[in-house]
């Protein structure tokens, strides 16, 4: 599903116009994004939690050349589903 199919679906299921569904889609989007980037984890009740996890330098290989290479230290974000997710993935 893309951002675009969940616009569509929105407006169709909830009654609104997909420029009302665009507008909430955005703006939950870029909450979530707004937080991480300040560094806050955001956890959604039965779906799960976004957080930003720092990963330290290391020292990796060329796949073509077999040359050691020194990957920096980044942060990266990370999606944990939640329990219920979970299970509700397993049971469909």
């Amino acid at each position: 599903m893309t951002k675009t199919d969940l616009i569509e679906k929105l407006s169709n299921d909830y009654i609104c116009t997909k420029k009302d569904a665009e507008i909430l889609v955005n703006a939950v989007f870029d909450t979530i994004r707004e937080a991480l980037v300040s560094g806050d984890k955001v956890t959604i009740s039965k779906f799960g939690t976004f957080k930003v996890r720092e990963r330290n330098e290391k020292v990796c290989k060329n796949p073509h050349t077999g040359e050691s290479v020194n990957v920096a230290a980044c942060k990266a974000p990370v999606f944990k589903a939640s329990k219920k997710l979970k299970e509700d993935i397993n049971l469909s």
